[in-house]
């Protein structure tokens, strides 16, 4: 592979991708699904706020990484700062354009995204409750999802949207040790499961079924993901975002498992599967 078009994966953070097309797909269908057309430039129009604001947490965090991170793309001298700057504004205007052409509401909920993330990006190395930040910025994703759906946005993605920032947020407190140090907080764990409680409420009948099948699977995913920090073995910090990161995918499928048809779950399985493969080439975080 290029090295320089390896170090624009990496600044990308690209392996994350599958779960912001996931949480697309599950906030369009929770709103009636609808216009394909509208499906691709919201899939578009995501993935490039997405990956702009990677670029822009480097170009953020430039400081820091020189003292602690060495070997990221900036201070290795893999790619000029000023570059970083460019490619991350890029992509965020890119993204909003593209998100604008869905429509009036689309398009004003894709700027408070872009607001969220480049809030994040300046302040969350200073600001100790950035993860509830991040939590908001994967909500919006629901919300601008749901935008786009026939039914337009409505209670289903808001909610499914609120739970996913609650998982959202405890993966990110368990991330914040890999750049701040010392423990893994148990606290925080206890969000990761916010989804599946939410299914379990809102579920009855019919339902409930594949809401247990699926709360079952990302249950014991999230228990993989997390087993070191209960059960001993060596904490690698690296290693159970990742899986957690993973997990989002589950989490979208959760809420989606009522009446979701056999091509979604398709969709689904080969999202989870493609973010674990592309996680062992482009490091997730």
């Amino acid at each position: 592979m290029n090295q320089k078009f390896r170090t624009l994966l990496i600044l990308g953070r690209v392996s994350n991708l599958p779960t912001v097309w996931s949480n697309c797909l599950a906030g369009w269908w929770l709103s009636g699904g609808g216009s394909f057309w509208k499906l691709a430039l919201l899939l578009s129009g995501t993935s490039a706020l997405y990956t702009g604001g990677m670029f822009l947490n480097d170009a953020f965090d430039v400081d820091f990484d020189r003292q602690r991170r060495p070997t990221r793309p900036i201070p290795s001298g893999a790619i000029t700062e000023e570059w970083v700057w460019i490619y991350g504004w890029g992509w965020m205007a890119l993204g909003i354009l593209l998100l604008i052409l869905c429509g009036k509401w689309t398009g004003l909920f894709a700027v408070a995204l872009a607001v969220c993330i480049v809030v994040y990006d300046a302040a969350h190395k200073v600001f100790t409750a950035s993860p509830w930040l991040m939590g908001l910025c994967r909500f919006w994703v629901y919300v601008i999802a749901g935008t786009t759906g026939a039914a337009g946005y409505n209670g289903w993605p808001i909610w499914c949207g609120v739970a996913l920032a609650f998982y959202i947020v405890g993966l990110s407190y368990v991330a914040r040790r890999e750049s701040v140090g010392g423990p893994v907080p148990y606290w925080p764990l206890v969000f990761l499961a916010v989804p599946i409680l939410l299914a379990l409420l809102i579920d009855q009948n019919e339902a409930r079924r594949s809401a247990v099948f699926m709360s079952v699977i990302l249950f014991l995913w999230i228990a993989r993901s997390v087993r070191t920090i209960f059960f001993g073995g060596e904490i690698v910090v690296v290693r159970i975002v990742s899986g957690l990161l993973a997990g989002i995918v589950l989490v979208d499928w959760l809420a989606v498992a009522p009446g979701c048809p056999i091509p979604l779950c398709v969709i689904f399985t080969l999202l989870f599967i493609v973010t674990l493969i592309l996680q062992r080439f482009i490091p997730a975080t």
